[in-house]
């Protein structure tokens, strides 16, 4: 292994047993500080991701993320929030985690280190080269990982990978790395803390943009969100209120007749 391993050095903070209950809520805020500006060292590298998804959205391709434990839940979190927030049919982004879905609640014993499943897993979902598959590990060093974008790779599909350590496998694999270095983490080696927090931002940021470059948003609204409950049916008339400058009975009228908040402008501007 020739890169450092920042993820496994040691904290800045010693002896925490030692402080009281304020203290370390604010020595983990004072690292916490640190993740943003590690994330905006990133912006051109997941400029590069959101291009390429885009494009390869508009003809019919898809996002795949794969991972293992905190790295794994959190791209099945984001790819789970896109058909509420945007509309989305659920297979057009997708999360996968070394272990299958038992590993979303209870860690699955060696399952990350098996190389081969991720391809595997992949291959159920019928993957192709109109596909793109961003591959997240804190470590970079994650075999599940690892396998499935080396397999990836020679299935002629773009790559990409999110890690916290700068030089790890992973990112040289990937077409795409980015590589968000936080730091040591406030309980050392604990990559729940502030890795776990920069891949959410990052994930964020590649979801949420993506979905505005391929047209899911208007103006600053989710416009295609699914009406799922009281609450969104309430904020999408008042999305409908301010876009057609009406009151409420009349746009809760038309979002009724229409179903969708872009459906009811689109009808109440003709």
């Amino acid at each position: 292994m020739d890169y450092k391993k920042i993820t496994e050095t040691p904290s800045n903070h010693n002896d925490l047993e030692l402080m009281n209950t304020e203290t370390i809520l604010q020595k983990m805020n004072e690292e916490d500080k640190k993740v943003a500006y590690a994330v905006e060292q990133t912006i051109p590298q997941v400029t590069k991701l959101v291009d390429a998804l885009a494009e390869r959205f508009k003809n019919g391709g898809r996002l795949f993320y794969i991972g293992a434990g905190t790295s794994g839940r959190l791209g099945i979190l984001d790819a789970s929030e896109i058909p509420p927030t945007f509309g989305m049919p659920h297979e057009r982004v997708v999360g996968l985690i070394a272990g299958g879905d038992t590993a979303i609640r209870k860690a699955v014993e060696n399952a990350e280190d098996a190389t081969q499943q991720a391809w595997l897993d992949l291959k159920e979902h019928d993957i192709t080269s109109t596909d793109v598959v961003v591959g997240i590990a804190a470590s970079g060093s994650t075999p599940y990982v690892i396998g499935g974008l080396e397999d990836a790779k020679k299935n002629g599909i773009l790559t990409a990978a999110i890690t916290n350590n700068p030089g790890a496998p992973i990112a040289r694999i990937a077409d795409i790395p980015i590589e968000i270095n936080v730091g040591p983490e406030f309980l050392t080696g604990s990559t729940r803390m502030k890795s776990g927090t920069s891949q959410k931002l990052v994930l964020n940021m590649i979801s949420t943009a993506l979905m505005i470059k391929i047209g899911r948003v208007k103006g600053n609204k989710m416009v295609n969100m699914q009406l799922s409950n009281d609450k969104l049916v309430d904020r999408g008339t008042r999305y409908i209120m301010e876009g057609l400058d009406i009151d409420y009975t009349e746009a809760a009228e038309l979002l009724k007749k229409h179903g969708s908040v872009k459906l009811a402008i689109e009808a109440g501007k003709q």
